[in-house]
Order: structure tokens, then sequence, then C-alpha cells
């Protein structure tokens, strides 16, 4: 078993986090956001590999032969999609934000003004 996917998942997390804490733009927050998330898809993807694993596709293949785990597969499927939702939503607040604030600087934006 290899600990490097699951480094690259921490690199990747703490890589997106360092861009969250010192960004002073909403959109480069946005995309840190998701870096974070993609460092998810690594790390589900680390736990369900299997060397020599094949496609869970049990079709005219021994039933002795290894195996991925589909359920992590569509785990990170749906992280996927949750992701892109996640990533979409931010960006249509962004975007209502600059509209009627006229900025996309976290400093500059105060929620007890009009």
């Amino acid at each position: 078993m290899s600990v490097l996917p699951y480094v690259v998942a921490v690199w990747i997390c703490l890589v997106g986090l360092y861009g969250i804490v010192t960004s002073r733009h909403l959109l480069h927050t946005i995309i840190c956001v998701s870096v974070v998330q993609s460092s998810t898809y690594v790390l589900l993807l680390a736990v369900g590999y299997r060397q020599g694993g094949v496609a869970p596709v049990f079709v005219d293949i021994p039933h002795t032969t290894p195996a991925v785990d589909p359920v992590v597969q569509a785990l990170t499927l749906t992280d996927v999609v949750v992701g892109g939702a996640v990533t979409a939503l931010l960006l249509a607040i962004a975007v209502q934000i600059e509209k009627h604030l006229h900025t996309l600087d976290p400093d500059e934006l105060d929620p007890l003004r009009d």
C-alpha cells in the first residue's frame, strides 16, 4: 500500500486552504474552494484503489479477480457533481455581489450597507 496518494490529497488540500486564507478576491477564494474539493477526489480514489483491480463489471471475468470498490467510485462521482453545484452557486453569488456592491474585495463588503 502506497501513502503517496494520501500525501498528494493532503498537499492539495493544504494548498487550497492556504489560498482561501490569503485570498484578497472572491473569485480567487471560489477557485481555492474548488481546489480543496478536488483533494477529496484524490482521497476517495486512493481509498477505493486496489492493486491489480479491474473495473467492477463482472461479466466474463473469473470470480477470483480483484475489483475496485464501486461504492467509492459512485461517491467520487457524487462529489464531482456536488463540487460543480457548489462552485456554480458561489459564482452566482459573486456575480450578484459585484452587481450590487461593485466590488469583489472581501474587505470592502459591508453587511449593513443597502
